[in-house]
């Protein structure tokens, strides 16, 4: 719902710019004008929170696994291995130190593609 307000937004305020009604008044027609001259300027805040959106569902699948919420225990998963973890942190703390931290650098990986991705979709660049 986030991502939908957002696009929503955008639209409702490209609309009333010059740009669209310099379009508008050339007479273009209206699809024209949502897919040349709307929809590139709304694309990059778009890409930006789906990414965002995408590390926060991976996030939270860790950690409903972890506290034993997600997937069934047979299922590997992030969040499972650090709960199986838990009872060799003394021993062996390189078992819950990996999938922590794959998890951390997957999540900043998936930010920074999102990052990459609004900078090379800018259209004011």
């Amino acid at each position: 719902m986030s991502v939908a307000r957002l696009v929503r937004a955008g639209f409702l305020t490209l609309r009333e710019m010059d740009f669209v009604a310099a379009a508008r008044s050339l007479g273009a027609p209206p699809s024209r004008i949502v897919w040349v001259h709307i929809l590139p300027n709304v694309l990059g805040p778009v890409i930006v929170a789906a990414t965002l959106s995408v590390g926060n569902a991976i996030i939270t699948e860790s950690t409903l696994s972890f506290l034993g919420l997600g997937f069934p225990p047979d299922v590997p998963t992030w969040g499972r291995m650090l709960y199986d973890a838990r009872d060799y942190l003394e021993s062996a703390p390189h078992m819950a130190l990996f999938p922590g931290f794959v998890i951390f650098i997957t999540v900043l990986s998936i930010n920074y593609i999102g990052d990459g991705l609004r900078d090379a979709l800018d259209p004011k660049t």
